[in-house]
C-alpha cells in the first residue's frame, strides 16, 4: 500500500474518533506533543524505523516516553500503529492528523523562508498581512536559507511567492542571455 494511502488513512481514523469523543483539541495537543519528541529526539526516530527491535519493545518504549504525557486513548492509538507494524508512518500520521484539524478549522500554514532569522516585529507584522489578506488564522513557521541572499519565499497552502535575491538574479541572468541570442 502507498505511505501516503496509510498515513491518510490513520490520521482519518484518529480524526473521526476525536471528532466522535468531541476531544479535538485533547487529541491535537497530543498529537503535537508526539511530533515533538520526533523532532528532538533521532534515537526515538531511529527505535521507529529499526525493523530488529521487537515490537514489544517498542511498545514498552511509546508507553514509557509517553504514558504521563497524553491521553490513553492516543498513547492506545500510537501502540496499534507498531501493533500492526506501520510505526515508521508515525511521523506522516502526525502530519496528516495535524492539517486535517486545521482543514476543520480553517487555519492556513505559512512557511517563511528568508537568507536570515525574520525579527519578532517582522514575523508578527507579516503574519497578521497574512490573516488579514485570507480573513482567516494562519500558523506561521520561519526556515532559514542563505543561499538566498535576500529576501524571502512565502508559501501558504499550495501558493508560493518568491521574492528572494536570488531568484531575482535567476531571472536577470536569463533575461540577458535571451537579450544575446537575439
Amino acid at each position: 500500500m502507498d505511505q501516503s494511502k496509510i498515513t491518510v488513512r490513520y490520521a482519518k481514523a484518529l480524526f473521526a474518533l476525536a471528532k466522535e469523543r468531541n476531544q479535538v483539541e485533547v487529541f491535537k495537543t497530543d498529537i503535537s506533543t508526539v511530533v515533538s519528541v520526533l523532532q528532538s529526539s533521532v534515537d526515538f526516530n531511529f527505535l521507529l524505523e529499526i525493523p530488529v527491535v521487537p515490537t514489544s519493545q517498542k511498545i514498552k518504549a511509546i508507553r514509557l516516553i509517553f504514558k504521563d504525557n497524553i491521553d490513553e486513548t492516543t498513547l492506545r492509538f500510537l501502540e496499534l500503529i507498531v501493533e500492526n507494524n506501520r510505526e515508521q508512518h508515525i511521523p506522516g500520521i502526525c502530519r496528516n492528523f495535524l492539517d486535517l484539524i486545521r482543514k476543520e478549522q480553517g487555519i492556513k500554514t505559512a512557511i517563511v523562508t528568508s537568507a536570515s532569522p525574520l525579527s519578532r516585529e517582522t514575523a508578527t507584522r507579516l503574519k497578521s498581512l497574512l490573516e488579514a489578506n485570507f480573513k482567516t488564522s494562519v500558523e506561521m513557521s520561519e526556515k532559514v536559507n542563505e543561499k538566498l541572499l535576500g529576501g524571502f519565499i512565502l508559501r501558504i497552502d499550495d501558493q508560493q511567492y518568491d521574492a528572494s535575491i536570488a531568484t531575482q538574479l535567476k531571472k536577470v541572468k536569463e533575461t540577458l542571455i535571451k537579450t544575446e541570442l537575439k
